[in-house]
């Protein structure tokens, strides 16, 4: 079986937590063969840009970020996507470059809580689809990846250190409510 491709979109990367969790299921899923998360330098400089926005500070923690994330998730970035873009037509224009990454990579999915920015009728001559975060994790529960990829996320939350039931609120609150009601507390 081949992976699933996925390009996340900076809508996805935005919220820390939901990044982390994102990246960390990239990791599992890649090390189990059943993922390939990509995204693009522009992508990064979107996420980044919307982050800075509200907390200017983090400029230096988030060029970490985004450095950590291309070293720990092989073959993430997206190259050459740039021939496709202007050749695109999606309700904003300034979304093309996402869909552009995808036909570049040969994706399956695009991840965006934007789905309504990549219409199916579009999209379906390139045999992609754009859904949101919670029905695409939803869809790796079998595979093993979305556990561990929870409790290693879990984990790695020291400040504060969040119980079970609090990490599955945090999902839920993070617009993973399915995942979250999949997960069993005890695995986490």
């Amino acid at each position: 079986m081949e992976p699933l491709v996925a390009v996340y979109d900076a809508c996805v990367l935005y919220p820390n937590f939901l990044r982390d969790f994102l990246v960390r299921l990239a990791i599992h899923g890649r090390r189990q063969g059943v993922l390939r998360a990509k995204w693009t330098g522009r992508i990064h400089r979107e996420w980044i840009r919307a982050v800075l926005r509200q907390r200017p500070e983090l400029r230096t923690a988030l060029r970490r970020t985004r450095q950590l994330m291309d070293q720990h998730v092989r073959g993430c970035r997206v190259h050459g996507y740039e021939r496709w873009e202007q050749r695109l037509a999606l309700p904003d224009p300034d979304d093309r470059h996402v869909l552009a990454a995808a036909l570049a990579c040969v994706a399956d999915v695009i991840v965006t809580f934007n789905t309504a920015d990549f219409p199916p009728a579009v999209l379906a001559p390139f045999h992609v689809v754009a859904v949101e975060p919670d029905p695409f994790v939803y869809q790796l529960m079998t595979t093993g990846i979305v556990e561990s990829a929870a409790a290693d996320h879990r984990a790695s939350l020291a400040r504060p250190p969040l119980t079970a039931a609090e990490y599955l609120a945090a999902l839920v609150r993070h617009g993973l409510p399915g995942t979250a009601a999949a997960l069993a507390p005890d695995r986490i």
